[in-house]
């Protein structure tokens, strides 16, 4: 597999280096940059894009910029930022030529939905699916309470609006580390049972990983616009491939 990465910020650099760590990449090739050659031989200036599979970036200013690069290109592309009006406009373009615009490549977008998609996958009579994440900013005193794993621990977290029926929080957190987590409660022949998943780490890392874990996953999505959890289980696969450590816990059954 042949990754060309676009990195503006810690994340993109720390996803290149989790990349390097799989045999299936063939070459890494660094946007606009030229990397130090003697640390991997599989590294090199990425000129011609078009030798690439997949263009990576973790750009947040202007995402479609390099979605439209790997548009000209004609390769797929996966991209840290969410969704935007722009890059909306780019998923037909991305079908007509049989290639990927796989967005939202990071921890509330993509890791924390799939999460909780892993587990309702494994349910059959499902009361409540919710999800959750941290982000930069003021811990909050009041709101819904979510266990993170440590180090993160309990968190007080508020409502954000999503696309399907989960229930989804996020938890502003101050300093160098974040989470996540989903909380699948399902009825079964002992009673109620609420399954915890969540996932732990510096923030820059866990980010990193997401993003990555869009470029390895990319061949399993199909073609136009799509998010992670459109095939959670691929890309969790890729992320748990890639070093990610998930925390699980399972509670007593209720009545």
């Amino acid at each position: 597999m042949r990754i060309a990465i676009h990195h503006v910020d810690d994340v993109g650099l720390r996803a290149g280096r989790i990349l390097l760590g799989e045999r299936i990449l063939a070459a890494l090739g660094v946007v606009g940059r030229r990397p130090s050659l003697r640390t991997d031989s599989r590294l090199e200036p990425a000129g011609d894009l078009a030798g690439y599979d997949v263009l990576v970036s973790d750009e947040t200013d202007e995402p479609a910029r390099q979605a439209r690069r790997a548009l000209e290109a004609g390769i797929s592309c996966v991209v840290w930022g969410d969704t935007d009006d722009d890059l909306r406009e780019l998923g037909d373009a991305f079908a007509a030529k049989g290639r990927t615009l796989l967005v939202g490549a990071n921890l509330a977008s993509g890791l924390a939905p799939c999460l909780a998609a892993h587990e309702l996958a494994r349910s059959a009579e499902v009361l409540e699916v919710q999800c959750a994440w941290t982000e930069p900013g003021r811990p909050l005193r009041r709101g819904e309470a979510i266990a993170f794993p440590d180090p993160v621990g309990a968190r007080w977290a508020k409502p954000r609006s999503g696309p399907d029926g989960t229930r989804r929080f996020v938890a502003p957190i101050e300093g160098e580390w974040a989470a996540a987590m989903a909380r699948v409660t399902v009825a079964t022949d002992r009673g109620v049972v609420s399954r915890v998943v969540g996932v732990a780490d510096l923030a820059p890392h866990l980010e990193a990983l997401s993003l990555a874990a869009g470029a390895l996953a990319i061949g399993e999505y199909p073609y136009g616009l799509v998010d992670p959890a459109d095939r959670a289980e691929a890309y969790l696969a890729r992320a748990l491939q890639a070093g990610l450590d998930v925390a699980a816990y399972t509670g007593e059954p209720r009545v």
